[in-house]
């Protein structure tokens, strides 16, 4: 009985070992080259009840009613990127611009003033040291100067690697456009030829994954979009109280940007709180490190709980398959990974797979 049991294990195993690397196969591989037409279908099955409605409200055929709404909605879309596109150059530009004079006036008197600290100070402890010290200062000014000339060359290659990039980028948003129009058109004949080919069983575990996706989908984003509001709202307040101007409309920008995992709230913050310390703003300084400290901990403490809370998932699980996500995936994988995990739990607790004993109500496990 034991070696059958074992048996059973064992193969379970293998399966479910079989499924997660086909699925991360078809993730990190096949998604990739499918995506314009991933997106394509996203579009339209977004637009589906805007093209239904104007149809039956105009009594024109659905074809051209979504060739219409998927037209409106592009405009919109690059519409909304170019003005965001505008404004964000408009502010960003007299920053760059001014990046050499900043450099000039605050950085580069700053290190000469530390080092002629350093030379007074080394002077009158033993002037014989004094040759090593300025031996040491133009090593410092040639690394420098050998680091200006990587970035320079980094910021080449990023810009060519760049240009390599954007006709690749620009077939694939020709490539989701088209099919924005022939998938809004078709689809309720591609949705009902891929549910043919389902026999019941499968079908039915189909429709429930859809709902359950789609349901968690809508709550991640409201989830996320909670948090983004309540980082909007401590920023507003922070940056209020430290006496900066236009705080509102900087918390806002902030909080947009505090979405990507990567970058966050400290990629605009910590460089932010550098410059003002190099142009001897200390206080101000010291209250950006200090509103960044306190959204980042609230953030931290609030994103597993408002999420996993309304995923199911406990906040330590829902922390960790982020994390793990991210690092296998990136953006998608943030996302994706406690979506997976609670389509995986909701599933379990409903009888359709067993991978775990649930918890039952009023009792505890041993």
């Amino acid at each position: 009985m034991e070696i059958e049991k074992k048996k059973i294990f064992i193969i379970n195993c293998a399966y479910f070992g079989i499924l997660a690397l086909f699925a991360f196969f078809i993730l990190k591989y096949c998604l990739p080259m499918l995506s314009p037409f991933v997106a394509a279908f996203l579009i339209a099955y977004l637009l589906r009840r805007p093209i239904r409605f104007l149809a039956r409200k105009t009594h024109i055929s659905q074809k051209i009613c979504a060739i219409f709404v998927v037209l409106v909605f592009y405009g919109i879309i690059f519409l909304l990127l170019f003005l965001l596109g505008a404004k964000t150059f408009s502010a960003t530009k007299p920053f760059i611009m001014s990046l050499p004079s900043v450099y000039a006036l605050h950085i580069q008197p700053v290190l000469l003033g530390i080092f002629s600290n350093i030379e007074a100070s080394v002077l009158q402890m033993d002037p014989s040291l004094l040759a090593a010290l300025e031996e040491m200062w133009n090593h410092f000014v040639q690394s420098i100067g050998q680091m200006v000339s990587s970035l320079s060359v980094w910021m080449m290659g990023l810009i060519s690697g760049f240009a390599t990039f954007l006709p690749g980028l620009f077939i694939k948003l020709l490539l989701m456009f088209i099919s924005s129009f022939f998938i809004a058109a078709d689809y309720e004949l591609i949705i009902g030829f891929f549910m043919r080919q389902l026999n019941g069983r499968s079908r039915e575990m189909f429709i429930l994954i859809k709902e359950y996706i789609v349901d968690t989908l809508f709550v991640c984003i409201r989830s996320y979009a909670l948090i983004m509001s309540i980082t909007f709202v401590e920023l507003s307040i922070g940056l209020s109280l430290i006496g900066i101007k236009n705080a509102i409309l900087i918390a806002l920008s902030i909080a947009i940007f505090d979405i990507l995992p990567v970058l966050g709230t400290g990629g605009i913050m910590i460089p932010w709180a550098v410059i003002e310390v190099l142009q001897k703003n200390y206080a101000l300084a010291l209250g950006l490190l200090i509103v960044y400290i306190a959204v980042t901990v609230i953030r931290n403490i609030l994103e597993p709980k408002i999420v996993g809370s309304r995923i199911g998932l406990h906040p330590v699980l829902t922390l960790a398959s982020m994390f793990v996500g991210a690092q296998l995936f990136g953006v998608l994988g943030l996302f994706g990974f406690p979506i997976v995990l609670s389509l995986l739990r909701h599933l379990n607790e409903n009888g359709k797979i067993k991978l775990y004993r649930a918890t039952v109500q009023g009792k505890k496990e041993p």
